[in-house]
């Protein structure tokens, strides 16, 4: 962190492994240039096979993912987005139950609002299925940037 308290330079892969990913948001201490009750920021390192252990439900914030590297499936219900290109992109709204996998060793940046304190995402819902079963029965595309498909 820089002497002038309203600048802060950092590396994103050490400083988000020190905080579960996150760089920005209410979590971080008052006085901090990171904190902020309006937006959340993450940088996501995902080993290839990672797979969420449980559908976030309920969400209450909006959401975009960005792909840095690598390649990340995420479950939507009755929905599969495959980010496999640098620059792909996804954002959901709130109330979108989701869950994730990632297809190869994965980077991706993502943004919610607002950042809401106390907030965790809650447990499977009823009737989700677990995000690698999609995975397993083939219901994506290798060949397209962007595959957005019915389940």
């Amino acid at each position: 962190m820089s002497d002038d308290h309203t600048i802060y330079t950092g590396k994103a892969t050490p400083d988000a492994a020190a905080d579960r990913g996150w760089l920005l948001g209410h979590f971080k201490e008052p006085g901090d240039p990171r904190h902020s009750a309006d937006v959340e920021i993450k940088w996501g390192v995902h080993p290839k096979g990672e797979a969420r252990e449980r559908w976030v439900t309920g969400e209450r914030r909006t959401a975009l993912q960005v792909l840095i590297s690598g390649r990340f499936r995420l479950e939507f219900p009755g929905r599969t987005v495959v980010l496999a290109e640098q620059g792909d992109y996804v954002v959901w709204g709130r109330g979108v139950d989701h869950s994730w996998y990632a297809e190869e060793d994965t980077v991706v940046l993502t943004v919610r609002w607002p950042s809401v304190p106390g907030y965790r995402a809650e447990g499977p819902a009823e009737g989700h299925t677990a995000c690698d079963g999609a995975h397993e029965s083939g219901q994506r595309s290798r060949n397209a940037a962007i595959v957005s498909t019915e389940v």
